[in-house]
Parts: C-alpha cells; structure tokens; sequence
C-alpha cells in the first residue's frame, strides 16, 4: 500500500510540477522552448538584411584563421564544428556578415533558447515603457507595478527597478541550476512564477549587494506586462521585433496558461541574425532606419561600464569595464559588440565553449 502511494506521488509530481518537469528533462536545453507554453512573436512585412560580405579581406582573414586544439591546429570553421557544440556562429563587420556557419542541424532559420541573453533584451523593453511614459522612473519600488509584493517580506516596498536592473536585490535567492530544489530551477521548470516570488526573503537590504539573481529580470518582465497589458512577447513584438523588420518570427516562453508571466529571465527563442539586429540597434544608440526605437540616453545607460557594480549595468556586460559589451547566457549563448569597431559576432550553442578566446582572437585578426 505504501509502495503504491509513493508511486501514486511520483506520478503526480511527474506530470504536474516542477521536480517532474527537471526530473524528466534533466537539464536546461537550448530546444526546451518546445516544452513550455509561449507567446508568439511575429515579424512584419519588411525585413532588413545585411549586407554580403564573403568577399571582404575580412572574410578571408576569418576562413583561414587557425586554433589549436589537442596540439593542432584548425581553421576555426573546423572547431566550431568539431569542438564546441556551437550551433551558430556569426561574426559582423561595417554592417556585412563576413562570417556565418550553422551547426549541429541547426539552420538560419532555426530558433532556440537564449537563456540569459533575454535579461538583456527585457532591459531594452523595460527602458521603451519608461520612454512611453508607462514607468515613471527606475526609482520607483517595485510594489508600485506589482502591489501583490506589499504583503510579501516588508522590503519589498524598498525594491528598485534600478535594484532589479544592476542586480543589487538581495534576496536570499539560489542561482545555482544544481538542483530542483533552488530557487532558479524552480522558476525555470515550475508555475506560478509571482507567488513563488511572493514567497521569498531577503538577505540583505536592497541596494547593498550585488549578486547574480534572475528573480530580478522576472519581476522586470512583469513589471512592463502590467504597465503595458502585453505580454511581454507581444510589447517585444509590437516594440522591436516589427520595427527592427526582423527576419524570422520569435517565442518567449512563459509560466502556465493561466497566470501567462513570461520567463523575461530566460526564455526568448529566436535566431542569431535577429540577435545581431539587436546588437546593430545598440550601436546606433537605439535608432533605426531613422527612428528613435528606444532612447540614446537609455542605451547608454546599458553600455556604459559600472564599474561600482563589477561592470555590470542594467542587465549587460561591460568588457573589463571599457567599451566594449555584450549579453550573455547560460551553455555559451553571447552577443558581443564592439562600437568602435563596428563588430558584433554572436555565438549560440549546446554547451560552455571559450568565446572570450573566439572574441580576442578575431578582434585582433581584423584589427590588423
């Protein structure tokens, strides 16, 4: 009998929560965007399309550039592919694609999880509801857009949006992916993403410290879904994704059917083409074809190094503090942009891969 109702347990737990749901895939993937429900992201009647540039000495520099591996050499096309689980590769320069390679079945075309590059797509919706007036300021608490937290631990009403955005919320928060037991594990497999939230305590006052926590992007993302009455798939549809006349249609990932709070932290699903159409937008200071799709003084604020917050600013990186920065994701996903250079390369992929080595070394090569 007891044997039974353990059993009974299991079945149940499997099929309806969170533990089941890490039990049976067993890790974050890159494809689990065909295992939780969505929003869809459609494109518009334009499309924008870089230019060609497989002819350019740049071009040539990459085809033959050289990596070793195990003592040997290879063109960097061959580790890519041989090495690294990448599943695409793209590298931009003066506005032409000089190098472009799809991997592991994966095509132009084909879309996967971003992970954590999505934190930093979510900051540039966050910065498009303050520039239309639907957020007042950064400075606002939280449980001014979700006043479900005034009845949640007492310093959620000390919460920031500029806390959430530089990470510096301070609640006791596990962001390690080790089990199905920490609290990221439970935000990625589980439902109900704004009662599990409701739930937590703070470590420190917010503010104070700063650590890594992806509750802080979740908060964000239904912050905009409040203000705006989107969700956040379609505000991204209606802000960036038909403006920037992206290439293919998108998913973004969110809780249950009934609650609908988007994954903001994670779980965007789209190409690497439309991703380098983001990093192109913030090299132009959020303007586009002519318009101001997000304000100069916005973007600013996420790449300008902060170097009080370990050169993190409002969900970006900054490259050891200079000009440089990119978004980055769990298994490698990275879109790396260089200004000055006028280069994006963008890298997403199955696995961790050294995209700090790729980056160097083809900064270098086409600096000469």
């Amino acid at each position: 009998m007891i044997k039974k109702a353990i059993l009974l347990l299991l079945m149940v737990c499997l099929q309806s929560c969170h533990y089941g749901r890490m039990i049976r895939y067993y890790k974050a993937d890159i494809d689990d965007h065909k295992i939780f429900p969505y929003t869809e992201v459609n494109t518009g009647e334009n499309t924008f399309y870089f230019k060609d540039g497989s002819n350019t000495d740049a071009a040539k520099k990459l085809d033959t550039l050289r990596f070793s591996v195990k003592g040997q050499r290879y063109v960097m096309y061959k580790i890519l592919d041989d090495y690294s689980e990448t599943t695409a590769f793209l590298v931009i320069k003066d506005d032409a694609i000089v190098f472009e390679n799809y991997y592991e079945g994966y095509k132009r075309d084909s879309i996967s999880n971003i992970f954590s590059v999505s934190k930093s797509v979510t900051s540039l919706l966050v910065g498009i509801a303050i520039d239309e007036g639907k957020i007042e300021s950064v400075q606002d608490p939280i449980t001014r857009y979700i006043p479900e937290l005034n009845d949640a631990d007492p310093l959620f009403k000390k919460l920031t949006l500029e806390h959430l955005l530089n990470m510096r919320a301070g609640l006791e928060f596990d962001e390690s992916y080790s089990s199905p037991f920490d609290e990221v594990s439970r935000l990625y497999y589980g439902k109900k993403q704004l009662k599990q939230i409701s739930g937590m305590t703070f470590n420190y006052e917010p503010g104070t410290h700063h650590e890594y926590q992806s509750v802080c992007t979740t908060l964000l993302g239904i912050a905009v879904e409040r203000v705006t009455g989107m969700q956040l798939g379609k505000y991204l549809e209606a802000k960036l994704w038909i403006p920037l006349d992206m290439e293919n249609p998108a998913t973004w990932s969110y809780d249950d059917e009934k609650n609908k709070n988007t994954k903001a932290f994670c779980c965007l699903n789209t190409t690497a083409i439309d991703l380098a159409k983001i990093a192109r937008l913030m090299i132009h200071k959020g303007e586009y074809n002519g318009k101001q799709i997000v304000s100069k003084a916005w973007v600013e604020k996420l790449v300008t190094p902060n170097k009080e917050n370990d050169c993190y600013q409002y969900q970006w990186y900054s490259n050891k503090c200079e000009e440089d920065f990119y978004a980055l994701g769990i298994l490698g996903q990275q879109v790396y942009v260089s200004p000055s250079d006028d280069l994006i390369i963008v890298r997403l992929g199955k696995s961790w891969t050294s995209n700090g080595v790729f980056i160097s070394r083809i900064k270098e090569v086409l600096g000469e």
